[in-house]
């Protein structure tokens, strides 16, 4: 049998809330250091696998920690405790304008964020064209990406994690940036992945969404994992609790 693309195992992540400040030189001499803090945890022991070559969904409601995990799968975050294990080449787009440089153009931004993810100079300008057809924003190319449109951050940064053919990608809501055409092009894409063996890792509050692409599902909810499986079973399970 295949190793999994992606190995979560009794992972467990937490942030410290602090219900005072040190606002003033007098409260920190007066405090010492002594902070008055609880400990949420956001991931409380989370284990799942992502089968290699398919789409695979993390659902659940706001702050459920799902945006904490896909943080910790790009090495963006730390676990307090347990392990991800990735198999291959990993592209990450997490948020819009995730390693874009808000002064430089999108031509320049595309050379940036490609050697971000690993491309040589050589292998961007082979793909540069098919980067800037994909995303659409062949008229605005040369313009500072501060002036983009989030739809446009969004759809420029996807064209270049994609490009770097990586063996795992993971992206967060992509599908409810664009229009219809730009979303389409996703769907296809990500068909396109899964054809050759790739995996595709994504977050949608779109149960359609999910249910049309994702091959099976984890449920997240307060930090845990509440179910995982075949897509259909498992949104219908979370959508009977919304």
């Amino acid at each position: 049998m295949n190793a999994p693309a992606v190995l979560v195992d009794d992972v467990s992540k937490k942030f410290r809330m602090y219900h005072e400040q040190n606002n003033s030189l007098k409260s920190m001499l007066m405090r010492g250091r002594r902070s008055i803090h609880d400990d949420f945890w956001a991931l409380n022991n989370i284990s799942f696998e992502v089968p290699s070559g398919s789409t695979f969904g993390l659902i659940g409601k706001n702050g459920s920690g799902k945006s904490t995990l896909l943080k910790c799968l790009a090495r963006i975050l730390q676990p307090e405790s347990g392990t991800i294990t990735a198999n291959g080449r990993q592209a990450s787009l997490l948020e819009v304008g995730s390693g874009f440089h808000p002064e430089l153009s999108g031509r320049e931004n595309i050379f940036l964020n490609g050697s971000i993810l690993g491309m040589s100079k050589k292998e961007v300008t082979r793909k540069f064209d098919e980067i800037v057809a994909f995303s659409g924003v062949e008229k605005f190319i040369d313009q500072p990406v501060k002036n983009y449109s989030s739809g446009m951050y969004v759809r420029l940064g996807f064209s270049v994690a994609v490009s770097v053919t990586p063996d795992i990608l993971v992206v967060d809501e992509v599908l409810a940036v664009g229009d219809a055409t730009f979303q389409k092009r996703c769907r296809n894409k990500f068909k396109e992945m899964k054809a050759d063996g790739q995996t595709v890792i994504l977050v949608s509050h779109s149960m359609n969404t999910v249910k049309e692409m994702c091959d099976q599902v984890a449920w997240l909810d307060a930090g845990k994992l509440r179910q995982t499986g075949p897509a259909e079973a498992v949104i219908k399970a979370y959508s009977a609790t919304v």
